[in-house]
């Protein structure tokens, strides 16, 4: 039996495209960022775990077809899928000469019943000949690029550290879009300085764009970061399970019904958390959330105004 949820859900949308379960194979192909190497500046934004969102196989030996072929293994067992989609997630994964680009997505996308690629990047690092590679897999695959953009406020972006303002992210959006690929946008609650006013106007941005799908992630404090720092001084608190779940409501009530919500929350890994420690119970607030929806007697689309 499907589940039916008060929003758009990935797995939904990815049934209805190929009438089968499609699942992302997360891929490690050992890029940087230009905001940690120097090329923007050092350090990354002042959440940014030092490993990345990455498991670092590639710098361990493992090549990507093996990284795809052990995904494929363990998710046709756990999860039945039968197709699957190549997610670059780690750092930048357009941070590279054209060439070296070009070698690693047909590598993901010669493994048998890859539909698409995922590709996780910064707004800043898509230059038109980036694009045009891109769109080149756009007409034979299906193709979403996930720009973090984390807030709509410039000031919020400086104060994160994180390299790009909010009219950069809106350039990128419009020209992947323009070329036929999708777009998601990576959005983060509970950033220092924000209250939820700043947050409705993040959502209201990205839904006034158009933008095809959304992840959302809660501010965690992760060991080794200038964030862990700011924390342990006093200078900044973390949201609440309550506060955080009634903020995804919020966000999700004012984005338009055909946006896809790919995501909820994060996954922080316990051995680096620092807080808050409720953001392990992921099972918890998903239900949470789901709840608050009927709760409330709303979904996503309630609170939409068409621009």
């Amino acid at each position: 039996m499907t589940t039916v949820y008060p929003y758009r859900d990935l797995n939904s949308y990815f049934k209805n495209l190929f009438g089968c379960r499609v699942h992302k194979i997360a891929i490690d192909a050992g890029m940087n960022c230009p905001n940690r190497d120097g090329h923007i500046a050092i350090g990354g934004c002042i959440y940014c775990n030092p490993k990345g969102s990455g498991t670092g196989a590639l710098a361990r030996g493992i090549s990507i077809a093996d990284q795809i072929e052990t995904g494929q293994h363990a998710i046709r067992k756990r999860f039945k899928a039968k197709k699957f989609m190549a997610y670059f997630q780690s750092f930048t994964n357009t941070y590279a000469p054209l060439e070296q680009l070009k070698v690693i997505y047909d590598q993901a996308l010669a493994a048998p019943d890859m539909i698409g690629m995922a590709i996780g990047t910064r707004p800043d690092c898509v230059a038109p000949p980036v694009l045009d590679l891109l769109q080149s897999y756009a007409r034979r695959y299906l193709v979403w690029i996930e720009y973090g953009l984390q807030s709509a406020h410039d000031a919020t972006l400086r104060r994160i550290n994180r390299g790009h303002d909010f009219a950069c992210f809106k350039r990128a959006a419009i020209e992947t879009a323009n070329r036929g690929m999708h777009v998601c946008a990576h959005v983060i609650l509970g950033l220092p300085g924000e209250k939820r006013s700043h947050m409705i106007e993040t959502a209201r941005a990205i839904a006034d764009l158009g933008i095809d799908g959304v992840k959302l992630h809660l501010l965690y404090v992760a060991e080794n970061t200038p964030l862990a720092r700011l924390y342990r001084q006093g200078g900044y608190r973390c949201l609440e399970q309550r506060e955080y779940v009634d903020l995804v409501c919020d966000f999700i009530e004012r984005l338009p019904p055909a946006t896809i919500v790919q995501r909820l929350t994060g996954d922080p890994h316990w051995r680096e958390l620092i807080a808050p420690r409720w953001s392990l119970r992921k099972d918890q607030t998903l239900n949470m959330i789901r709840q608050t929806f009927l709760d409330r007697r709303t979904r996503q689309g309630s609170r939409f105004d068409k621009p």
